[in-house]
């Protein structure tokens, strides 16, 4: 207490200013609109600022929820638009009924490999979710791979960058087919082989899924052309596809089922048997 008020009597004619200063800035305050205006202005611009960057901090930390919440949204809108009608090359006629054969499910990728010449990716949705193995894997541009082992929670995908993987593919816009594969070079390239030399091919033409595949949708991208190799030898052109994934950058991806894959095989396997 004493050393109170040491400090007091010490720093007395500091502190009687500061009080009288206190208390001339508050007359001046109540007796002049303008200066009073001016001090309420000042406290709003402060209090609204604090807010605003509390607010980015807030909201900085809701991106994952936020992100989250965008990467069900689109596995909805996705699931419509696998099973809506090819509009490009089929007519407009009525959908008939039991078409809707696809499902889509969210997941997020937490493991990536593309430095090999069989490369890998693990998801974080399993048997749980429903996933199963030799389903797609697709992200919001384009192919990703097939889902190859499951557990309860998690599951393996062969990666496009893969040597292993091959999947029907054909330009958009037309039915001239070939079988994409990858041949280790480059992660950002693959190659669609066997494509007939009366296909109208072009750099920069859209390479998508085909309709013979029973695991992926048909028109999901895949990439653009990059070069066209056309065999002396044979009938048929070799093309360069620039993927449209970043395959060394994936985040949240989407899981397709199609839900009449097992009828399909069954009813393969017994034709080719007979």
């Amino acid at each position: 207490m004493q050393q109170i008020f040491n400090f007091i009597f010490k720093n007395s004619i500091l502190l009687l200013f500061l009080l009288l200063l206190g208390i001339s800035l508050s007359l001046v305050f109540q007796s002049h609109y303008y200066h009073r205006s001016r001090a309420v202005t000042s406290a709003n611009a402060i209090s609204g600022y604090t807010y605003e960057k509390i607010n980015d901090v807030e909201q900085y930390f809701g991106l994952k929820e936020q992100n989250d919440k965008l990467a069900t949204e689109n596995a909805t809108l996705k699931q419509l638009l696998y099973n809506s009608q090819d509009t490009i090359n089929i007519p407009a006629v009525q959908k008939p009924q039991g078409l809707d054969n696809f499902t889509v499910i969210q997941s997020k990728v937490i493991s990536n490999s593309y430095n090999n010449q069989e490369n890998y990716l693990t998801i974080n949705s399993g048997t749980n979710d429903g996933v199963k193995p030799d389903m797609g894997v697709v992200s919001s541009l384009g192919v990703v791979g097939i889902i190859e082992n499951t557990s309860k929670n998690y599951a393996t995908v062969i990666s496009i960058l893969n040597l292993k993987f091959k999947l029907d593919a054909k330009i958009k816009g037309s039915n001239h087919f070939g079988t994409l594969k990858w041949d280790a070079k480059n992660a950002g390239y693959a190659l669609l082989t066997e494509v007939p030399r009366l296909a109208s091919v072009k750099k920069g033409d859209t390479i998508v899924t085909g309709g013979r595949s029973v695991i992926f949708p048909e028109n999901i991208p895949i990439g653009k052309i990059e070069n066209i190799f056309r065999d002396t030898k044979t009938n048929y052109y070799t093309l360069n596809v620039r993927l449209f994934n970043d395959m060394t950058n994936l985040d949240h991806v989407y899981i397709i089922e199609n839900k009449d894959l097992q009828e399909i095989r069954d009813l393969e396997a017994r034709t080719g048997d007979e």
